[in-house]
């Protein structure tokens, strides 16, 4: 009999509903962006976030039900994101989840927000049986990590960012450059037209550790805008005319590209892996996409469908069905963790 998993996800600015199939198979899967709404902060407000979640979730489990053509009865377990993430977001989609939980009598599945970015992976249609261990490099908004994936649910941190997550730096580089929120994105499309090679911004390559720092480049970004216009302030003041906005951004873009599949290699090689995975909002870029799969030459890679890169409920019910199936069921006292680690 197939197993059918009620997934929600309200970590940051999306409020996200799914129903998926035995782990696999996507029936339903609503997403209620808030990116419009945020970009007038050039940024997530968390306050704002939460009272939106309040408001549209329940129309989005609703809507995710209904074009899943199911009820509660045929749902087996509600998953729901417990962490990490904006705690106030998240205390909404918890809370709610318990609610549904307690009141039709279904199993609880609390779901590490990072093991559902890993998990869309296995929405993919065409993804192979998996080997062990797997390089994981999860790149978003709000996290860089790279994990070692040594069996289904079991994982090694290996590292991740000290300071800006690969995507935070995006948007904020892209603020510099006055281009809209998101601003990764629209770097992407501007670096298309730039020349990656006009300026050797900095790696900061953090020898000895497999961790990620993105803070100097962003710095030296700035430093370069000052550079050519001294009395511009960035991210403040309207874009320059003659701001070399394509070049800046196919700069900024290699220098953080290079860094992250470098040490995603490195670590799979050290740790004999037998393939990567990349997944998260960041992994829906082209050039790192290519260029991952370049410098990793025969060792496959894996990312997840563009729709999937981003936050969605149906990679925290792809998620949850696998640890449905390994037994775990959460009493209704627990809590959200806005730091949890993988």
């Amino acid at each position: 009999m197939s197993t059918r998993i009620l997934g929600i996800e309200t970590s940051c600015d999306e409020t996200a509903a799914a129903v998926v199939e035995d782990g696999r198979q996507i029936l339903s899967n609503v997403v209620a962006s808030q990116v419009d709404l945020h970009a007038q902060y050039g940024g997530v407000f968390p306050e704002v976030a939460s009272r939106v979640h309040i408001e549209t979730i329940h129309p989005v489990i609703h809507e995710a039900l209904s074009k899943a053509h199911v009820s509660f009865d045929d749902l087996h377990a509600i998953a729901v994101t417990r962490g990490p993430g904006l705690v106030g977001s998240l205390l909404v989609g918890l809370n709610v989840a318990k609610g549904l939980a307690l009141g039709r009598e279904l199993p609880l599945l609390g779901i590490n927000h990072l093991e559902g970015h890993i998990y869309s992976l296995w929405l993919t249609e065409d993804l192979p049986e998996i080997e062990f261990p797997v390089l994981t490099l999860v790149v978003s908004g709000g996290h860089t990590e790279l994990v070692l994936m040594t069996n289904r649910l079991t994982y090694e941190r290996l590292g991740g960012t000290i300071d800006d997550a690969a995507g935070e730096a995006f948007d904020k580089v892209g603020r510099l450059l006055g281009l809209p929120y998101p601003g990764g994105p629209h770097m992407e499309k501007a670096a298309a037209e730039g020349d990656p090679h006009s300026y050797n911004f900095p790696r900061a390559w953090l020898e000895g550790s497999w961790d990620f720092s993105f803070s100097g480049l962003k710095t030296a970004v700035l430093r370069e805008i000052k550079r050519q216009f001294p009395s511009h302030r960035a991210g403040i003041d309207e874009t320059p005319s003659g701001l070399p906005v394509p070049n800046l951004s196919a700069s900024f873009q290699q220098a953080a590209v290079e860094v992250l599949i470098e040490k995603a290699v490195q670590a799979a090689e050290q740790h004999e892996a037998k393939s990567v995975f990349i997944a998260g909002g960041v992994s829906a870029n082209t050039a790192l996409r290519n260029a991952l799969r370049k410098r990793a030459g025969e060792l496959p890679v894996f990312s997840p469908p563009l729709d999937l890169c981003t936050d969605n409920a149906a990679m925290i019910a792809s998620a949850g069905f696998y640890r449905f199936e390994s037994g775990q069921r959460d009493g209704m006292d627990i809590d959200a963790l806005p730091s949890w680690l993988l």
